[in-house]
């Protein structure tokens, strides 16, 4: 499945931001507070930079050994004394050893790689969460985990690759070029590298007008992957409009682009191939050529014909492999940008300097003339101004749009107000800290989305570590213990993603369950009750009301049935306080309250 996401770093920018993006990823290869990681690394280049040089050597046992054969060259007679057996055994022991020392380095890395993936990926699921709700409703949840997983996987390669293959080769081919300068001429010299410098332009040069190719191709990818998540998290939607069909056109077209844009790519990958292997058999070819002509006017020995082609096959080898590198380098700066950017997004609720744990002693909430809207051309809120005595059950009605929920929401501080505050015994939330405001307020939404786990952890949710008897009292007092302990395994049955698995009135019990065993001092009810039907909303209202037991209780409500016996009812409209008073005061008032009332009964009749 193919999802989409907003890419923020484009293919003409990466040049100055690739930098960037190297240097904030350096810190994980090399920790300043660990000094364990930082030896781990020093090994693994020492170990690297060994097997590079036996490398750079292994060609000389293989001349003197073809030269011991033909009887020929001027290799050294320590060499020639051992025999051409003895120098071929050599040789292959050489090449192992170089095998053996890379693998060792890789070994020696693997934790300093595992390490940086793990703490860039917990760094980034941590940020996510600090980000506001407003943030998150507006972004899609299949393109943002495409993003991670591609952005924390960019780290691991870039950070492997550039400390193993980018500096490596540099030093490989400084060393060959020294080598073939000292044991041959300044030509020999001249042609390597002058087709190494014309092999890296041509790689760059292609691989930059690839990556164009290869951002639109992560485009269309994201983009099908998006509408496949939102197409299986809607099943029962696509299910009641016999959309199928439909659904399967509209995620093969976003493929058919996919198709496309992973077409081009293959197709320039194969050019970028081909035009690199055209350069180095033209370079080979051009050095073969100048040593057989060495060999055949006696200046050079066979042996050190079979050398130049050794050297030359030893550079053909780690270019090929640049140019794989380098595309993939590309692309995983491009990821990780992508993935810097989602970590560089400011939290829009952030805690103050200074701020405080909040002190509940009774629960007292006060909305004070709270102004409010989620753009600033769209008022919600305007002056509502609401007090909820310690103990009080207070009751906020209103129909559609009238800003209901999003006092809850400004409650749990989703969300800052505009103008004026909200205080909870005096305290102004803006003025203590998220995590101690949240652990006072429980709230049982009008949808409780359940963790595709057992029961068992859904419920404990509530409250991290708690026992098995406090999760059995919760589901006691949310009336939902007996349900459970008759399903075939208990507490430790799954109840499928979101709570599938469950109905509407035995998710909201568990959630319920969840909320009392979190034991709060204020109860949040946003509609609790308003998804379910009549019969089971009446089992449920009754094991609410003992939830509300003994605390300060805020209700969001639809079904103005439920709230009848609430301390004080709140009427909304178009975000302004219209009536406010008992269920018979306001009845008795003959007003906006009652007109709601009236209607509801005649519909329930």
């Amino acid at each position: 499945m193919r999802g989409r996401g907003r890419t923020t770093l484009t293919t003409t920018d990466m040049p100055e931001n690739g930098g960037q993006i190297i240097r904030r990823a350096l810190p994980y290869l090399w920790p300043s507070d660990n000094r364990a990681v930082r030896v781990r690394v020093v090994m693994a280049l020492g170990v690297l930079i060994l097997a590079k040089l036996i490398a750079v050597g292994t060609p000389f046992f293989y001349k003197a050994a073809v030269d011991s054969l033909a009887g020929d060259g001027d290799t050294a007679a320590w060499m020639l004394a051992l025999g051409a057996i003895s120098l071929t055994v050599v040789y292959g022991m050489a090449r192992l050893m170089t095998v053996g020392f890379n693998q060792l380095r890789d070994v020696i890395f693997a934790p300093v790689g595992q390490r940086a993936l793990r703490q860039v990926a917990f760094e980034t699921f941590q940020h996510m969460h600090r980000l506001s709700m407003r943030y998150h409703i507006t972004r899609r949840t299949g393109g943002l985990s495409r993003i991670i997983e591609r952005g924390v996987k960019g780290v691991d390669f870039l950070l492997r690759f550039l400390l193993f293959s980018i500096g490596p080769l540099i030093l490989e081919l400084l060393m060959v070029v020294i080598v073939l300068w000292i044991a041959f001429d300044f030509w020999y010299l001249a042609v390597v590298v002058a087709v190494v410098s014309a092999y890296v332009l041509f790689t760059f040069r292609v691989t930059e007008w690839r990556v164009k190719l290869r951002k639109e191709m992560n485009d269309q990818d994201t983009d099908a992957n998006q509408k496949a998540i939102d197409s299986l998290l809607n099943f029962e939607t696509v299910k009641y409009f016999g959309a199928e069909a439909r659904e399967a056109a509209r995620y093969d077209r976003a493929m058919e682009k996919y198709e496309g844009a992973a077409l081009k790519t293959a197709y320039s990958l194969a050019f970028l191939n081909f035009g690199q292997s055209f350069l180095i058999t033209g370079g080979l070819v051009a050095v073969m050529v100048m040593a057989a002509y060495g060999v055949q006017d006696g200046s050079l020995s066979v042996g050190d014909f079979v050398m130049v082609n050794a050297y030359m096959i030893q550079i053909t080898m780690p270019l090929n492999f640049l140019g794989s590198v380098y595309r993939d380098i590309r692309q995983a700066l491009v990821d990780m940008g992508e993935m810097f950017d989602l970590l560089e997004q400011p939290a829009e609720i952030s805690d103050k300097p200074g701020a405080r744990q909040i002190s509940v002693t009774g629960g007292r909430i006060d909305l004070d003339d709270v102004v409010f809207g989620y753009d600033a051309e769209r008022p919600i809120l305007q002056g509502v101004s609401v007090t909820v005595e310690p103990g009080q059950k207070v009751a906020i009605v209103g129909p559609s749009g009238s800003g209901k929920s999003t006092i809850g929401r400004l409650l749990f501080r989703f969300y800052d107000v505009g103008g004026g505050a909200i205080r909870i015994d005096g305290q102004d939330l803006r003025d203590v800290t998220q995590d101690s405001l949240h652990a006072q307020i429980g709230v049982v939404p009008q949808d409780t989305v359940l963790f595709n786990d057992t029961i068992r952890y859904n419920i404990a949710y509530g409250r991290d570590g708690a026992t098995q008897q406090q999760i059995e009292d919760a589901a006691r007092a949310a009336q939902i213990h007996d349900f459970i302990v008759s399903l075939p395994d208990g507490y430790d049955t799954t109840v499928g993603e979101r709570g599938l698995k469950l109905s509407g009135g035995e998710k909201q019990r568990v959630g319920i369950a969840r909320t009392l065993l979190k034991n709060p001092p204020i109860l949040l009810l946003d509609e609790a009750t308003s998804a379910l039907d009549t019969e089971t909303e009446r089992g449920i209202q009754s094991a609410l009301d003992r939830a509300g037991e003994g605390r300060t209780v805020l209700v969001i409500a639809h079904r103005l049935s439920t709230i009848a016996d609430a301390d004080r009812i709140i009427v909304l409209e178009a975000g302004r306080i219209v009536e406010s008073g008992t269920h018979a005061e306001l009845l008795a008032k003959a007003g906006r309250y009652a007109g709601l009332w009236a209607r509801q009964e005649a519909e329930a009749a």
